[in-house]
């Protein structure tokens, strides 16, 4: 029995969970400014394990285009600066002491336009899980139809309302881009 109220409010929950997963992931993609969430997925090894960098330091903003590391104890300032180095962010640490300083190159153009392209992609991602949550969702329905469990007036009505839904998050997804690309390409 499908019950056209919750497969609108399921629908809609995931939809925001892609809108979430692509604010996550657009913050990855780094601008010129420096923000400390760079940082977040930077593991470092710690008595055997990976841990992220901020459970084995205080990560600080230092100036706008320098992120500080201080780290807790002194053997770690090396094996987090290389893991800094080693990452796929690009950056080239500097120890002073226990205080690591992650300065940020400035963006060339061509790397602007680059990262661009990574944000067109990642969006493209974002829509295509939305517009498959609907898919599923208008299967879900003709499945009702099918079954007798919701008549054809209702399927009607709960694709348009679906349809409406999916128009907002990719409306939501392009508004993001938008404003990910103007920071990227802003010098």
């Amino acid at each position: 029995m499908i019950v056209v109220a919750e497969l609108k409010k399921t629908i809609e929950a995931k939809m925001q969970k892609s809108i979430e997963a692509l604010k996550h992931d657009l913050a990855k993609v780094r601008t010129g400014r420096a923000h400390t969430g760079l940082l977040d997925h930077v593991q470092v090894e710690y008595y055997g394990s990976l841990v992220p960098v901020n459970q084995v330091a205080n990560v600080t903003l230092i100036d706008a285009r320098t992120i500080g590391v201080q780290v807790w104890e002194k053997p770690m300032a090396i094996k987090v600066e290389k893991a800094i180095r080693d990452s796929d962010l690009g950056l080239n640490p500097a120890a002073q002491g226990e205080m690591i300083r992650v300065p940020m190159p400035a963006l060339t153009e061509e790397r602007r336009r680059d990262l661009a392209k990574v944000v067109k992609n990642e969006g493209e991602s974002a829509r295509v899980a939305i517009r498959n949550l609907r898919r599923d969702a208008n299967t879900q329905l003709k499945e009702g139809i099918k079954n007798k469990d919701i008549s054809e007036d209702d399927d009607r009505r709960a694709q348009e309302d679906i349809q409406k839904l999916t128009d907002k998050y990719v409306a939501e997804v392009d508004k993001l881009l938008t404003q990910k690309e103007q920071e990227i390409m802003a010098i």
